[in-house]
Parts: structure tokens; C-alpha cells; sequence
């Protein structure tokens, strides 16, 4: 597996820059950061919910983890988190594979780094708890995706209310310096941040209080057809979102319908945020600057600009839609290397759980 993972990261890797450095906790939230550095752990998640990953999921997260990944790096398919909105047990069981056999395929290497699934290490709900009687209310009311995801709803679920403190159960377990993620999350990480400072000032150094990092492009991928609306796969916009299972024709006519404007002009705008949004899809998949796209594209119009930016995503998608698809034959060899992951991560966990409940003040 390591040949083929080492495969898919030089075929799709071609486009950051570089975007880990070491700065203050702070500063990592305000600035790109673009000189490449070792990091000593790293943790990032995603749900199995919805269809598969989409194009955003792998520019503004897969691609830079498949990059930057070491022994110390953590990544997680988080099914808990997945069931905090109605669900269909089989249907989630099924996605959480599929996210899985996703990331491998993308060039996450189980011999380099650890892939698991959240709900294998039972010390993620364990740590969750403790953190709750941390974290305040206040704080979780605040938080942006709980208002967006229960507005109009004559209830929701506590889950829906509570899962950022497992959120930071998640990162805070593995000691994470760094946690790549994408310009949605920077309220859940300044959340966890603050949970690891409270914690810590209360009980004693215990938690590393993680930094924040993001691509120069690509973090925020919006969708083709609501360009005020990220891309997602929850989002009630089919033809706006470019699954990464969707097939290359598929690919290509999403992104020649993709709105724009009524002009011609290939410039980045706050007036025109389809155009801004697909120059920021092609600077992601060529390592281009925006400005330096604005000046091939000048004169161009939108036909010829809209089907170069298909043959680059397309080109960077491919040989991970491939290697899906052979992972995808053998799903029995993923589920191993999920359980092989979680026994790696379960060793961390457990030993970060021992000083948690002996600083708490918990038998042991």
C-alpha cells in the first residue's frame, strides 16, 4: 500500500505551496501560512454523512493531510458526530467504510500515519464528558453551525448542541499541535482551545492547546450553484456540489453550469463570487496565484476559462477516483486497517486518559 499511497500523493499533491509553520497559537488563525515545518501531531476528522466527499472536503482538507502526514498524525472518520441529526444505522455503517476507503485513497498511508474511526476508542466519549463539565453553555450557544443547523426546527437533539466539547475530546486527546481544517471550523478550534486553557488552569498542565492551519487556497470551496453557501454534502444543491465519486462528465457539466455573471470578465470580486469561487478552484489545483490566472484568462470569457478549470479538477481527481475504486473491492481490507488504526490511536488515548483522571480527581 505504500507504493500506491505515495502514488496518489505526487499525482495530487501539486498544489499547496506549503501551509504548516510554526507561530504563535494566534497567529495561526489570522495569517496563511506558507513555509512548510515538521509538525510533532496533527488530528483532523471528518463525518460519514451525506454522499461521498466532495471537492471541497479534498482541497481544503485530504489533499494537505495525504501531504503533510507523519507517524504522529491522527486522522479520524467521526460517526459519532454523524448521529446527532436523523440517521439510518445501516446507511451510516456503510458511509463510514466509504469515508474511510475515501481517505486512503486520497494517499493516507496506515503505515505512516493512523486512520480510524471515532467511536473504536471508547476514551473519545469518556473525555467528552469531563470536558462538559468544563466547557459553559454560553459558549455552545455561540456557535455558529448549531444556530444554521437547528434554525426552523421545533427541537433538536443535545448531540446537535454538545458535540463540539467531543469535538475537542477528539483533538485534545491526541495532544495535537496542529489541526488542518477548513475556514468553517476556526469556531470549533478556538472552542477546543479554550476548553484545553480552562482545563489546564483548573487542574494542571494536562492538554496542549492546538494551533490552527489553513491552505492559501481551496479552504473554502463554495458551491457552484448558491455561491454564498459553502460546498457540502448536506446542502440541498446536487448540481452545485462535485462529489468526489461523481464520474468526469458529471464533473465537467457541473462546472460549465456553474453560476457566474452576466459578464465576461474573469476577475476575482466581491461582485462576482461565482468567478472568484472557480479562480479559487483553479488556483487550488495548479498551485497558481489568483492574479496570475487573472491575467491568462483576460479577453477569454467564461466558455473557454469554465473548461480548462473541469480538465484541471478532473486531472487532479483522477487517480484518486482510481484508487477508490480498487480499495472499494475489498472492503474487508479496509475494515483491518480501521482496526489496526484504532488500536494504535486507543494506545495514545488511553494513556492521555490516565493523567485526565487522575488531574479530575478520579480514582485510578
Amino acid at each position: 500500500m505504500p507504493d500506491q499511497a505515495g502514488r496518489s500523493r505526487r499525482a495530487a499533491g501539486v498544489a499547496w505551496s506549503s501551509d504548516i509553520e510554526a507561530c504563535t497559537a494566534y497567529d495561526a488563525f489570522d495569517t496563511p501560512v506558507r513555509k512548510a515545518a515538521v509538525v510533532a501531531s496533527a488530528f483532523s476528522g471528518i463525518q460519514p454523512t451525506g454522499g461521498s466527499p466532495h471537492l471541497g472536503n479534498y482541497l481544503g482538507a485530504f489533499r494537505r493531510w495525504a501531504e503533510l502526514q507523519q507517524p504522529d498524525h491522527f486522522y479520524c472518520v467521526v460517526d459519532l458526530h454523524a448521529m446527532t441529526m436523523p440517521y439510518e444505522p445501516g446507511e451510516l455503517r456503510r458511509r463510514t467504510i466509504d469515508t474511510a476507503t475515501w481517505l486512503y485513497a486520497v494517499g493516507l498511508d496506515p503505515d505512516v500515519c493512523t486512520v480510524f474511526v471515532q467511536s473504536h476508542v471508547r476514551e473519545h466519549t469518556e473525555l467528552a464528558w469531563i470536558l462538559n463539565c468544563v466547557a459553559t453553555k454560553g459558549e455552545l450557544e455561540r456557535m455558529v453551525q448549531y444556530k444554521e443547523k437547528s434554525r426552523g426546527q421545533e427541537s433538536v437533539t443535545v448531540g446537535l448542541f454538545d458535540y463540539p466539547v467531543l469535538q475537542a475530546a477528539d483533538i485534545l486527546l491526541y495532544k495535537a499541535d496542529e489541526v488542518p481544517i477548513g475556514d468553517d471550523q476556526r469556531q470549533h478550534l478556538e472552542l477546543s482551545r479554550n476548553i484545553a486553557r480552562r482545563f489546564n488552569h483548573r487542574f494542571g498542565e494536562t492538554f496542549t492547546v492546538p494551533k490552527a492551519t489553513f491552505p492559501p487556497a481551496g479552504a473554502r470551496i463554495m458551491d457552484l450553484q448558491v455561491v454564498d453557501a459553502k460546498m457540502s454534502k448536506s446542502a440541498q444543491s446536487p448540481q452545485g456540489t462535485i462529489d468526489l465519486a461523481d464520474d468526469e462528465d458529471t464533473t465537467t457539466r457541473k462546472i460549465m453550469r456553474a453560476v457566474t455573471d452576466s459578464g465576461s470578465e474573469v476577475r476575482a470580486a466581491p461582485d462576482k463570487p461565482g468567478v472568484t469561487n472557480l479562480l479559487d478552484l483553479l488556483a487550488a489545483g495548479t498551485g497558481a496565484m489568483v492574479e496570475e490566472l487573472e491575467q491568462r484568462y483576460d479577453g477569454q470569457g467564461y466558455g473557454t476559462f469554465k473548461r480548462e478549470v473541469a480538465e484541471v479538477v478532473n486531472g487532479v481527481l483522477r487517480p484518486v477516483r482510481a484508487r477508490h475504486a480498487e480499495l472499494t473491492a475489498d472492503p474487508a481490507a479496509v475494515e483491518k486497517l480501521l482496526r489496526d488504526g484504532a488500536d494504535r490511536a486507543r494506545e495514545v488515548a488511553a494513556g492521555t486518559m490516565t493523567t485526565v483522571r487522575e488531574r479530575a480527581g478520579l480514582l485510578v
